[in-house]
């Protein structure tokens, strides 16, 4: 988890956006399948915290699902295929008729930083070939005020290093294995 004065100290960007409205926790309710997954461990970690069991929602891995993650993770589509194999299902966390997140709540996420899953805790950040490149949803304040990954990175009080830690984590939950300074797996 990323030291203590990282994340704790400045939820403000994130704050700021789930009390105007529409967020990243937010989607199109049609495209809820192509929600990232929760992994085991991260369930297990969420239900430990707050039993909310109801938070969740179970579905199959339909192609346009495992095309995005691959998209996600150039490279590595032998290991997604084998993650998330057809006709097998996965956990996401649950949508409401609105798209909003089981645990969004009117000033953001309801979940502590330490129970949230890696995806949510990285957003809006990903590593693209060991470099790292930012998502640009429409309405993030993050990246609205941010604009570049420097300007994200200090808007968030994350560092490049925070970032790598979090994607790390993701992957391993996951059972991807782990990547070097270069956005090599070892």
């Amino acid at each position: 988890m990323p030291h203590s004065t990282t994340h704790d100290a400045s939820p403000a960007p994130c704050q700021r956006c789930g009390m105007a409205g529409a967020t990243c926790c937010t989607i199109d309710p049609t495209d809820a399948s192509l929600c990232f997954p929760v992994s085991r461990s991260e369930w297990e970690r969420i239900v430990d915290h707050c039993d909310k069991r109801g938070g969740f929602a179970t579905e199959p891995n339909t192609r346009p699902f495992v095309d995005n993650l691959i998209r996600l993770f150039p490279g590595e589509a032998r290991e997604i295929e084998r993650l998330f194999p057809p006709h097998g299902f996965h956990l996401r966390l649950a949508v409401d008729a609105k798209g909003n997140c089981a645990f969004l709540g009117p000033e953001g996420c309801t979940l502590p930083r330490e129970v949230r899953p890696w995806y949510c805790l990285v957003f809006p950040f990903w590593l693209q070939g060991g470099r790292i490149a930012i998502f640009t949803p429409s309405g993030c304040v993050a990246v609205r005020e941010g604009r570049t990954v420097p300007g994200c990175l200090a808007l968030m009080n994350f560092t490049a290093r925070d970032v790598r830690r979090l994607a790390g984590r993701l992957r391993l939950a996951w059972g991807l294995p782990p990547l070097d300074e270069n956005g090599e797996t070892l």
